[in-house]
């Protein structure tokens, strides 16, 4: 009879003969998903050598059978977590990376120092409710996380795919958190700042765009090309087409004292200074340039 231990040894060789690209992981991911834990590391030791019964090994097949596809493990499982949360998963929309996970902690941080600032006035300011622009929100990710941390604030979450739109509305609700996020199907372009200032002038624009160098979209994996919407990875030429018009309107969508945070290449912070000194007009300031925990 075979045990959880046995099975996850299985697929690993299956997944490594056919060259699927950490195969330890995604056997280990599949296992735990159909025993109900969140990875292979959380199983206690009865769980690990408890016989499978006959529907467990079929479920860990016909997952297994799916990565054999080259489908990401997360469409596999048809969810994944981010920050604290859980999300649901679909193809083709965008997967959250980890590293965006450090998008999220600069925005909090920001805020925090913000409040911080007018906590130490003389006289008392009405607690801040920030708002904050999403621009490409996929599975909601990014949008929900912050409602999450930041529970006073309300975002503006738009995406161009229905797809998108319709994941980040669905893990909304079942976080409960509709009632602080209106969604947008809306393809922004130079002239969106009208349908965006829902709730007035925001204090943070966030976005994880398209920024991949079109040269560079041959290279990705198989997991990418034949899964995920590639027009969301896919930056044009520069990378900066998405980045560009974000930038050309962050002008008329910010307060005063209002901040644009982006995920882009490591070879973008030059380009997008270079860029806000061409267009002195927008009055925007480069800030900061954060690597993230990969050190990009």
């Amino acid at each position: 009879l075979a045990t959880a231990t046995d099975v996850v040894k299985y697929w690993q060789k299956v997944f490594e003969t056919n060259g699927i690209p950490e195969a330890r992981e995604s056997s280990e991911y599949i296992l735990a998903f159909v025993l109900g834990a969140k990875t292979f590391q959380s199983l206690n030791s009865k769980s690990l050598h408890t016989p499978l019964t006959a529907a467990q090994q079929e479920q860990i097949q016909q997952l297994s059978n799916k990565r054999l596809e080259r489908m990401p493990v997360q469409y596999v499982l048809g969810e994944w977590d981010f920050q604290d949360l859980t999300l649901k998963m679909r193809p083709p929309v965008f997967i959250p990376r980890p590293e965006t996970e450090d998008l999220v902690s600069l925005v909090v941080e920001e805020e925090s120092q913000k409040c911080e600032k007018n906590s130490g006035l003389c006289f008392p300011v009405s607690v801040p409710r920030p708002v904050i622009l999403e621009i490409g929100c996929g599975s909601g990710a990014i949008a929900l996380s912050l409602l999450c941390k930041l529970p006073q604030s309300r975002v503006i979450a738009v995406d161009k795919e229905k797809a998108a739109v319709d994941l980040t509305r669905e893990n909304a609700h079942r976080l409960q958190l509709q009632e602080r996020i209106h969604i947008l199907h809306h393809d922004v372009s130079y002239n969106s700042a009208k349908q965006l200032l829902l709730w007035g002038p925001t204090d943070f624009i966030v976005s994880n765009p398209p920024y991949v160098f079109h040269e560079d979209m041959a290279s990705l994996d198989a997991e990418i090309v034949r899964y995920e919407d590639l027009d969301a990875l896919d930056g044009g030429d520069d990378g900066m087409r998405v980045i560009k018009t974000i930038l050309a309107l962050a002008p008329s969508l910010l307060k005063d004292s209002g901040s644009v945070f982006l995920e882009v290449d490591p070879k973008h912070p030059n380009m997008v200074e270079n860029w806000l000194q061409a267009h002195p007009n927008l009055l925007l300031v480069l800030r900061a340039i954060h690597k993230d925990f990969c050190g990009k």
